[in-house]
């Protein structure tokens, strides 16, 4: 077969069909414009508390216009105190006077608003504190970050921890180093620790603040106090929370600004602003940017996170971004309860959905998404003709009760668990792990009950299959993290060394929860292949710095009660509990990725609060539907395949063109590597045979992770050496179009199967029949008049007619349309 004429044929297709597979339609119309000046006024934040002579609080006021657009008021309100004498305002901020109750008063244009404010202990003026007051100056001016003196070897020969995570240590390295040099009580201003801080001697960090601020006199005021550690039997309370206001923010026309506020609320029931001593950051800086006092500056028309850090502590708020007197008419929300969420949110960026797909498409999509298959002719041709109303419904019901629906999500935790064989796990274990996995699916075992199963698992690797999990990683470091990350979509690793920098996780937390799983055993079996894993009741995980055991803590809600338990049994019900914040979130976040091509929370394994959610709502709610249903999550892809967001077609309208986040237009992704092999293979009648399968087994029944070939590894099979989804990646490459075009699997399997002379001789079919077959074998419709009038003259000019259909046949697998589901 000439490769010659198959790339005439290729480029001819690519021409014809790469229209239907990605698209963008004529500009939209987008009619007059919704609402008006008028809107309800907000103060935040909420309530104020002022707890000494020090304290201050910053406020802002914020008015929501009945099109959702929210305009900073702060300096257009009418401030007042309801009684005199209690505090007094200096601009947008509220000091005491004297101890007492009132209320704060903002009017604007007619409306009211009025914050309770309480003022205590107005008499006293606390000393200061090195861990309340002086740590939170240093990671405010950016000393203990990792590209200064936060670095694991210091900066210039000074070495801090990285965002404080160990003060004590900090202290004796600010105090106790250098002589009097770095602290010098006798003349503190002439101390390096705050000269270096003002530019007054050579710094490599350069001037962090001026003489008048607020760090400066705090800093000196402790220096000259004696530079004191906090008391031991007087330690200032814990940061248990950080408030963020406001919430959200849709700024219309760039260069518009918002102020953000931030609160400390600490465990003694005490607040603090700290707007001056937090640290913000934006996620998408050419959307917002933000300086470093919270306030706000509009760019480009887009969305980003505004996130203040304080403590251990990182929160945010949405940002949404206009452009200024755009024209928009919101249209009708329909749909079920997605697309009530994902609606609001496309009226909220102004940007119109893209219309519904066609029943071809609707076809093709889902049946690759829930069975990682083709439609059949058959399937097709039953469909296309059946006129039932709810037939899209009736197709998803049907398609997931096929075993090929448990087969690829038991591959999909496979990768996730690290299911292969190695020096440590055999192949048998291997291969009866991965079977135990697709056992569950297809008895339709809960989720929950399953990561139960999994994680108190007993016994030998052969009779016990999952127990396998606690063999492919022995480290219990390792395989808390993998437990964090693959069940609750948590990465801690980073708080292993030091403080997450970008979650609330700390040391505390990482080795807290380790300790559920120190007190695993392992031992041989009688087969010396297989393991045999049981509870030995001892063993702790202590922590690195200062060597301290660590009772088990979940992660974010407490130590926890394992007395004469097994940790791990304790941790899983806690884990796989209706109330848990994260599991049945992670999870539903997954089963949406799968299906819509990007997460609510994308990666989904990497929720965190400096990775919001593109959608809030509809995070939470696509969570607590999976707790409703029980952990069933056939329900929930019933939910996803019913609504009008997985419904839509992938061409954009000019409002949705450039979106990616919010399902307002279908995304077009790449088959996933053993389904792409899988449809090939159903398209050209072809076999193939892996370690451990029949002849004719499909990819995505592998067990082993270890086994591959060439097409597997360039489409990008998960190689199963982390937990991170990452590993299986659809990213098309050069090499897979190279192997497409000239390797051996296409063009082969072509000729093996012998699918076109099969029509052309016992089913006589005529060449333009022939073409209609594989159209709707490989793409699930019809070749449109033009494509079939090109194909024609093309075979006219071919040496035979088998010879130039399997020519049409090979360009056909290989275009776009093909190769992407859409």
């Amino acid at each position: 077969m000439s490769h010659r004429i198959r790339f005439a044929f290729s480029s001819l297709l690519f021409g014809l069909i790469a229209s239907v597979a990605i698209g963008v339609e004529p500009e939209a119309s987008v009619p007059a414009p919704a609402g008006g000046p008028a809107g309800s006024l907000a103060v935040y934040p909420t309530s104020v508390l002022l707890n000494s002579a020090r304290d201050f609080q910053s406020f802002v006021a914020v008015l929501t216009r009945e099109d959702g657009v929210t305009v900073d008021v702060t300096d257009q309100v009418d401030w007042k105190l309801a009684a005199e004498g209690l505090a007094k305002r200096d601009g947008h901020q509220l000091l005491p006077i004297a101890d007492g109750e009132t209320e704060l008063v903002a009017k604007l244009n007619g409306q009211e608003v009025r914050v309770p404010l309480k003022v205590q202990n107005a008499a006293e003026r606390p000393a200061i504190s090195f861990k309340k007051d002086i740590m939170p100056v240093l990671t405010r001016s950016g000393c203990n970050t990792g590209s200064c003196h936060g670095a694991a070897r210091g900066k210039d020969g000074f070495n801090l921890s990285l965002f404080g995570f160990d003060p004590d240590g900090d202290y004796l390295r600010i105090t106790r180093e250098l002589g009097t040099r770095r602290v010098n009580l006798a003349v503190p201003e002439e101390s390096l620790f705050i000269k270096k801080a003002i530019g007054a001697v050579p710094h490599t960090g350069g001037k962090l603040f001026d003489t008048d601020s607020d760090y400066y006199a705090t800093v000196l005021e402790w220096l000259e106090n004696g530079a004191p550690i906090d008391p031991a039997d007087n330690q200032p309370p814990a940061v248990a929370s950080v408030d963020f206001y406001p919430p959200q923010a849709v700024i219309e026309g760039a260069e518009s600004t918002q102020r953000f506020v931030a609160v400390a609320n600490y465990a003694d029931g005490t607040t603090r602003d700290v707007s001056r001593l937090a640290a913000f950051a934006t996620n998408n800086p050419t959307s917002t940017t933000v300086d470093a006092f919270g306030n706000a500056v509009a760019g480009a028309r887009g969305e980003a996170f505004i996130m203040a850090r304080f403590d251990t502590h990182t929160v945010g708020s949405q940002v949404l971004v206009l452009p200024k007197g755009l024209e928009y008419t919101a249209p009708e929300i329909t749909g079920n309860y997605i697309d009530q969420l994902v609606g609001k949110k496309m009226q909220q960026l102004r940007i119109l959905p893209s219309e519904i797909c066609s029943d071809e498409e609707f076809l093709r999509r889902a049946t690759i998404d829930i069975t990682g298959m083709l439609p059949t002719s058959e399937e097709y041709t039953q469909f296309m003709q059946d006129a039932a109303p709810d037939k899209r419904a009736a197709l998803v019901n049907r398609l997931l009760e096929q075993k090929e629906f448990s087969e690829i999500w038991a591959m999909k935790f496979a990768q996730l668990l690290m299911i292969k064989s190695s020096n440590q796990v055999s192949y048998k274990s291997a291969f009866l792990y991965a079977n135990w996995l697709t056992d569950k699916f297809a008895r339709k075992v809960p989720v929950d009950q399953m990561v139960r199963d999994l994680l108190t698992a007993e016994g030998g690797t052969f009779n016990t299959p999952q127990t396998n999990f606690y063999e492919i990683e022995r480290d219990t470091l390792k395989t808390s993290e993998n437990v964090a990350q693959v069940f609750m979509g948590i990465r801690t690793q980073c708080a292993q060394c030091h403080n997450h920098p970008f979650d609330r996780w700390t040391m505390d937390d990482y080795y807290g929860f380790a300790s559920f799983f120190s007190q695993i055993g392992r031992k041989t079996a009688e087969d010396y292949r297989e393991r045999i894993v049981y509870n030995r009741n001892s063993g702790d995980v202590r922590h690195p710095v200062g060597n301290r055991v660590m009772t088990p803590t979940y992660l974010g809600d407490g130590e926890a009660d394992t007395k004469g338990k097994d940790r791990r049994a304790v941790v899983a019900e806690w884990l796989t509990a209706p109330e848990n914040p994260y599991f049945a979130k992670s999870l539903a976040n997954r089963v949406w990725k799968h299906f819509l091509g990007v997460g609510v929370v994308d990666p989904v394994d990497d929720i965190r609060v400096s990775n919001p959610a593109s959608n809030p709502e509809l995070f939470d709610t696509l969570g607590d539907k999976l707790v409703e249903y029980e952990f069933d999550f056939r329900q929930l892809v019933r939910d996803i395949c019913a609504s009008e967001a997985y419904q839509r077609s992938v061409v954009a309208n000019e409002t949705n063109k450039n979106d990616t986040r919010n399902y307002t237009h279908a995304l077009p992704r790449r088959i996933p590597a053993e389904s792409m092999l899988d449809v090939i293979c159903q398209v050209t009648e072809t076999k193939d045979k892996f370690r451990g399968l029949p002849l004719g087994a499909r990819a995505v029944q592998i067990a082993d992770g270890k086994t591959s070939n060439y097409f597997l590894t360039t489409f990008g099979r998960s190689a199963r050496d982390t937990v991170c989804e990452c590993e299986a990646t659809t990213d098309p490459s050069l090499s897979q179009a190279l192997h497409l075009l000239n390797g051996a699997t296409v063009s082969g399997k072509i000729t093996q199967g012998k699918v076109v002379e099969r029509m052309l001789k016992d089913d006589g079919l005529t060449p333009e029949q022939v073409i209609d077959q594989l159209y709707i074998r490989c793409l699930c419709r019809v070749p449109t008049a033009e494509e079939k009038k090109a194909l024609l003259v093309s075979l006219s000019e071919a040496a035979n007619e088998q010879q130039g259909l399997e020519d049409v046949f090979w360009a056909i697998v290989n275009s776009r349309e093909f190769v992407f589901n859409h």
